[in-house]
């Protein structure tokens, strides 16, 4: 396997910037996830690595070796499509091990890889079927077989579960991470889907307009979302976002949104400062306490059961608000509840910029009377 290091990338088709200076460094046997929105860079990137597309600016090393003017079979990486790019005309064994008969690798070790990847993937007996006359989920493995018996010295995956239907891409993330698991292979995942990027990952890189706006474990960004977009982008239900005023009086800090006062603990920011308030749904409590001095008065807009769970959908606040509770919720569209958010929870983001807005002391459990 190998570590990859990008330094400075950037790429321009024309008079477009796509990637604006990249940097990241890959290590042996991780597994990247590069997430992101259409249009953020992220496949752009994927193809600077596999050698698909020229660079502009900036260096890319494989192992320590500057592979910017190599081309892409030099690089010795294997590529996993959305579109499959299985050979009509051959049968799952054929496609599976072309790039050994390429390289003129003796026939017998090769059946054994081709053979032992099968197993792997649970694809041993459709050796002899030609691709269409297998499922979506068949041809994705038998293409993630084809890369496999190849041993490169990275895995690139290019959004190859965005043609699955949900159950499948359910189940196709799970052989994804266990063929990882087994191999310890570098790899580098391209999604648009968060939940793919949270499942897989053991660091995401979270890009946009071209830039990344965060590196880290699924955790990290989930808990700690460095910007605006990245708590908007990760996380589902989508995080909710009310704007409000940061204030201070004397030793005590809070929101303030509409006529209402939320406690806060201390941020890094001048009193009277615009902020944005992010409240993700499962922080939010349900059928909270009338008395309790936190409870927001809410009206129900729309109900939906998840059989875990409930996302209720409601108006507080003066804004659109999503809340998610792990019982079953049975009230009416247009009924009166009270919710409660957690104050120890509350994401706070500079407005003007959109950065994150880091605690400077403990929570204040009550506002003054």
């Amino acid at each position: 396997m190998a570590t990859i290091d990008i330094d400075g990338v950037r790429k321009r088709f024309g008079n477009v910037d796509v990637l604006h200076g990249v940097d990241l460094t890959i290590a042996d046997g991780e597994f990247v996830v590069l997430v992101g929105p259409s249009g953020c860079g992220k496949s752009t990137l994927l193809r600077l690595i596999a050698g698909l597309e020229d660079i502009s600016r900036g260096a890319i090393r494989i192992d320590g070796e500057r592979v910017n003017d190599l081309a892409p079979r030099a690089r010795d990486i294997a590529m996993v499509f959305q579109s499959y790019a299985l050979y009509p005309h051959m049968s799952v064994e054929r496609n599976m091990d072309y790039s050994l008969r390429l390289r003129k690798t003796p026939a017998e070790r090769a059946r054994e890889a081709v053979e032992g990847a099968a197993g792997k993937l649970g694809i041993d007996r459709l050796l002899q079927r030609k691709p269409r006359t297998l499922s979506g989920g068949q041809r994705q493995r038998v293409a993630m077989g084809r890369a496999i018996v190849r041993t490169p010295k990275a895995f690139l995956f290019d959004e190859p579960l965005s043609n699955l239907d949900a159950r499948l891409r359910e189940q196709m993330r799970g052989e994804i991470k266990k063929m990882h698991q087994d191999l310890g292979a570098t790899s580098i995942y391209v999604t648009h889907d968060q939940i793919e990027a949270m499942t897989l990952a053991d660091r995401i890189v979270a890009m946009n307009e071209g830039l990344v706006q965060q590196i880290g474990p699924p955790r990290e960004l989930y808990e700690h979302p460095t910007n605006l977009f990245v708590a908007g982008f990760i996380g589902s239900p989508a995080m909710n976002f009310i704007d409000a005023t940061y204030r201070r009086e004397g030793q005590n800090a809070f929101l303030v949104v509409g006529e209402k006062r939320l406690a806060l603990d201390e941020r890094d920011v001048a009193d009277g400062t615009p902020v944005t308030l992010g409240l993700r749904a499962e922080d939010i409590a349900i059928d909270a306490d009338p008395e309790d001095p936190g409870a927001i008065e809410a009206t129900v807009e729309l109900v939906e059961p998840l059989g875990l769970g409930t996302i209720v959908h409601v108006q507080a606040l003066g804004t659109h608000i999503k809340a998610l509770s792990l019982a079953v919720v049975e009230h009416r569209v247009g009924s009166r509840i009270w919710i409660r958010p957690h104050p120890e929870k509350f994401h706070v983001f500079e407005e003007a910029t959109g950065r994150r807005l880091e605690r400077k002391a403990q929570f204040a459990a009550e506002l003054p009377a």
